[in-house]
């Protein structure tokens, strides 16, 4: 990626938490590789975000280089967009620093992501899992980021960021620039395929709710068949049909279908055809992504090779930011 097109900055981190589920696929990882066509695109496997809960070291690696692989799978392209691994790039720790001091203890106290991950690991609410909305902005600001991709989960730690620049650029001048959402013009929000009143998610305990992207395809068809839908047996887009609508919606994205041609094309079709063409659909659909996957995960040589340059590359860019705090909180020139 040049550092030097007049285009727009696009940040965007994903946690190496396990194999994408179809949700963060649709929701985000899809959009990556179009997106880097029409702006300047800095991807980040954040693995320090991710030991803010107990991680097992060894697994923890193995995540890290495999969410690194899926993300080029996806579509990310390391030779026009700058994609690295988090705990790589110095920058993003010491920057965070700087930026908890420009953070209210009581702005902290509010997000609501902390209270929840409190609740799920009550034997274990470190320092860390309260800050980290910082070290969220961190790697944010450190690339004069203008749009940030989020789901409404992270809106709250985007307000935090963008308030934490506005109150930093106050108090020293002009540094930071102040991000902006990127809500994606395409896509659907993915609901469990159990509870289609809930979002799809990898930590649900009931396996049959979500797909993950690496799913093979007879795994992909059972799930479909059996997602909860209704006693209707029709196959129309409607207030009250949660699992219809949440199959509809996702077959819409796999095949570039609108409702009103899905439903003229299970008119009187029963429930059991659609489940099994919407999972056909997505298997086909994903079916580069596990191709991709396997062969980059079979030439580490290659992995590595792009994940240093990608952080050589955020290292240059962030430590202009950094140095430039530095300066402006008054810390002795290094150089």
């Amino acid at each position: 990626m040049s550092e030097t097109e007049n285009k727009k900055i696009i940040f965007s981190g994903i946690q190496p938490t396990g194999t994408f589920t179809l949700g963060n696929y649709i929701g985000a990882v899809s959009h990556w590789g179009k997106l880097q066509e029409d702006y300047n695109c800095i991807y980040s496997i954040v693995d320090m975000h991710a030991i803010t809960v107990r991680q097992e070291p060894a697994k923890l690696r193995q995540n890290t280089l495999e969410a690194y692989a899926l993300i080029l799978a996806c579509g990310v392209d390391p030779e026009k967009s700058i994609a690295f691994i988090q705990s790589h790039v110095k920058t993003h720790a010491e920057l965070n620093w700087i930026l908890a001091c420009s953070t209210q203890f009581g702005e902290l106290s509010r997000m609501t992501q902390f209270k929840d991950k409190s609740a799920k690991h009550p034997d274990d609410v470190n320092a860390g899992l309260f800050t980290y909305p910082v070290l969220m902005a961190a790697d944010i600001l450190a690339y004069k980021t203008d749009l940030v991709p989020v789901g409404a989960d992270q809106k709250q730690h985007l307000e935090l960021a963008r308030n934490i620049a506005q109150r930093f650029n106050s108090k020293y001048g002009e540094l930071f620039t102040v991000p902006e959402p990127y809500i994606p013009k395409t896509g659907a929000k993915v609901m469990s395929l159990q509870d289609p009143t809930k979002k799809m998610s990898k930590s649900d305990e009931n396996p049959n709710a979500c797909i993950y992207i690496l799913d093979e395809p007879d795994v992909i068809m059972r799930k479909f068949k059996r997602a909860v839908t209704d006693s209707e047996a029709c196959v129309r887009y409607a207030e009250g049909k949660d699992g219809i609508n949440n199959l509809m919606s996702i077959y819409s994205v796999v095949t570039g279908k609108d409702y009103a041609e899905i439903e003229r094309e299970f008119d009187g079709k029963g429930y059991g055809d659609f489940k099994a063409a919407v999972g056909e659909a997505v298997s086909d659909h994903l079916k580069p992504v596990r191709e991709n996957f396997a062969r980059y995960m079979a030439d580490k040589a290659y992995l590595k090779e792009c994940y240093t340059k990608g952080a050589e590359m955020a290292l240059r860019i962030s430590q202009k930011t950094i140095s430039k705090a530095y300066r402006k909180v008054g810390f002795v020139d290094r150089t």
